[in-house]
């Protein structure tokens, strides 16, 4: 049986580019000790944190909130960490995988 829709190549020019990749600390320092992960995603919010306008007031309270939960979970023996404390802290780093990033402004805004 023929197949009477005709299947055409989209020109390189009209193909949708793929969404670029957004890489945070959370994602990139898998595999390293948790407690390092979380030091590091906390100096990234820190320094979103100084970029965001004062009267962002809902963005920086979210990251004021996961800075705050970090430092309180980052006390005592950080290389020793207790079961609990390690499935706080990396629930803390997942649900602030997405605080401060930025969608990229396309060619076509600019």
């Amino acid at each position: 049986m023929m197949n009477d829709k005709a299947t055409h190549p989209i020109p390189p020019e009209k193909q949708p580019r793929p969404a670029k990749h957004v890489e945070n600390s959370t994602d990139a320092t898998r595999g390293e000790p948790l407690a390092m992960r979380a030091n590091k995603r906390k100096a990234e919010l820190e320094l979103a944190l100084g970029k965001l306008p004062e009267d962002d007031k809902r963005a920086r309270n979210d990251i004021e909130v996961a800075m705050s939960s970090i430092s309180a979970l980052l006390t005592g023996d950080v290389d020793h960490l207790s079961d609990t404390t390690a499935a706080e802290l990396s629930r803390v780093l997942e649900s602030s995988k997405h605080l401060a990033e930025t969608n990229p402004v396309s060619k076509s805004r600019k």
